[in-house]
């Protein structure tokens, strides 16, 4: 499979109609695939709650765009952000296993490919914070 602009703008044209104001592609073999890979086309104001993956850690690598990965500690308190731009310096990160965090878009068009271990599990109401 080909990852062209094309479809990096669909996705954000789908992002951009979404009430979340974000849309995801599934990059998986099929269902029974035992990895999680997407593209997650991401625009500015989408919330995504402060969360963790208690089973895997998570590959952020910015495709086009800009985003911050921020990180929390267990009381809610920020603790570090990183800013990852598909021109650089940093475009990629690795979310460790079980570390609280989330993602803010700081520009419009903004994608991510995200890879986790292991099959999908929806995210547990212990694994977000509020």
């Amino acid at each position: 499979m080909k990852i062209t602009q094309a479809l990096l703008d669909s996705l954000t044209t789908q992002a951009k109609a979404s009430p979340r104001l974000r849309m995801n592609y599934d990059l998986r073999n099929s269902e029974n695939d035992q990895s999680q890979r997407m593209l997650n086309a991401i625009e500015p104001d989408s919330v995504i709650p402060i969360h963790r993956h208690q089973k895997s850690s998570e590959t952020v690598v910015v495709v086009r765009g800009k985003i911050e990965e921020v990180f929390f500690d267990g009381s809610g308190r920020e603790t570090d952000t990183i800013e990852l731009d598909h021109k650089g310096p940093c475009f990629a990160v690795n979310v460790p296993k079980g570390q609280w965090h989330t993602l803010r878009s700081l520009e419009s068009g903004s994608v991510i490919l995200e890879v986790k271990d292991g099959p999908f599990e929806p995210t547990k109401p212990e694994d977000i914070q509020s």
